[in-house]
């Protein structure tokens, strides 16, 4: 059954990990699996410690190019009843770790200072974010449409 739109922002919010869909110029689809938290209408997304084969990364390099994302948390098990799904639909922006060059998308930030709000939201989540904190870049998501479905709405 469809989520309300109340509903699919809950469950969101209270997701583990997600899939970030992007695609740059080319159009070819890009997906990774990231952590993130919800602050409001925006979705937080950090480039973390964990090793990563270069630094230049194609999902940075997409937004850069094209600003339209999706984002997809899911839960599964045996008992389908309990399936769910919720999906956000966004512009996203880049804030670079020196809280210059916000790139992507039409919305404006303060630079450091939205950095550090969304890494305060991702520590507040993620005990390994308060243990280690990120130190690339952020990606900022506005979301402009959250739908979900669930085998239990």
């Amino acid at each position: 059954m469809k989520l309300s739109e109340a509903q699919a922002r809950e469950r969101l919010a209270r997701a583990r990990v997600a899939r970030l869909a992007t695609a740059g110029d080319d159009r070819r689809p890009h997906l990774v699996p990231v952590t993130f938290a919800v602050d409001g209408g925006q979705i937080c997304v950090a480039i973390d410690h964990k090793p990563k084969t270069t630094t230049n990364l194609r999902r940075l390099r997409n937004i850069r190019e094209n600003p339209r994302v999706a984002l997809l948390a899911d839960h599964y098990e045996e008992d389908w009843s309990m399936l769910w799904w919720v999906r956000a639909d966004g512009q996203a922006r880049v804030i670079d770790p020196d809280g210059t060059g916000t790139t992507g998308g039409t919305g404006t930030g303060t630079g450091t200072t939205e950095r550090q709000r969304a890494l305060d939201i991702l520590a507040a989540k993620y005990d390994q974010y308060r243990r280690v904190r990120p130190e690339g870049p952020v990606i900022a998501i506005t979301a402009e449409r959250i739908t979900g479905w669930s085998g239990d709405a």
